[in-house]
């Protein structure tokens, strides 16, 4: 998720490294702050496989800054991991956000079709937080209000996707 996050932000524009974590923070929010011990490292990584190049340019009021910038490769791998993402990245919700906000980077709306496609199957399958057996529970089935309260919230979320993925695909067809 963090590597697509800085493929992402970097593929819209150069970045410095304080501004790119800011970025990351407001997209994943609270759920996953990110820490710049574990941006920079990543950052790094990205560098070394050539996806990504750093530039020194010279700081407004102190220090010089590095702005970091996208290679062709890093391009190309952005929309490699965009038109192929694994299954948690269609099944979690904070990675698919993550996946969600950069899409529009994919050229072809068949493959961007693809991939919404795939979400749609997977909130399409019955499931829930809470079993009887290999049943998922209905929140008119608990008695708990708590426990009612997730399952309802869970489910009005789900039908708001739904909706819009499937409005979605519709315009995508269209294209």
């Amino acid at each position: 998720m963090l590597e697509l996050a800085i493929l992402g932000f970097l593929y819209e524009a150069p970045l410095h490294g304080y501004v790119l974590r800011r970025h990351i923070t407001a997209l994943t929010g609270h759920v996953r702050p990110v820490a710049e011990s574990t941006l920079y490292p990543a950052i790094k990584r990205l560098e070394k496989a050539g996806l990504l190049v750093r530039a020194t340019e010279p700081g407004a009021v102190a220090a010089p800054r590095h702005v970091l910038r996208l290679t062709e490769e890093g391009r190309q791998e952005l929309r490699r991991r965009l038109a192929e993402p694994g299954r948690r990245e269609i099944t979690d919700e904070n990675q698919w956000f993550v996946l969600l906000a950069f899409l529009r980077h994919l050229p072809d709306p068949t493959a961007q079709a693809a991939v919404l496609k795939r979400r749609l199957a997977f909130l399409e399958e019955p499931t829930s937080f809470f079993y009887d057996g290999d049943r998922p529970v209905r929140a008119e089935e608990v008695d708990d209000p708590f426990r009612q309260g997730i399952l309802t919230i869970a489910r009005a979320t789900s039908r708001a996707e739904l909706g819009w993925l499937r409005d979605t695909l519709a315009s995508l067809d269209g294209v």
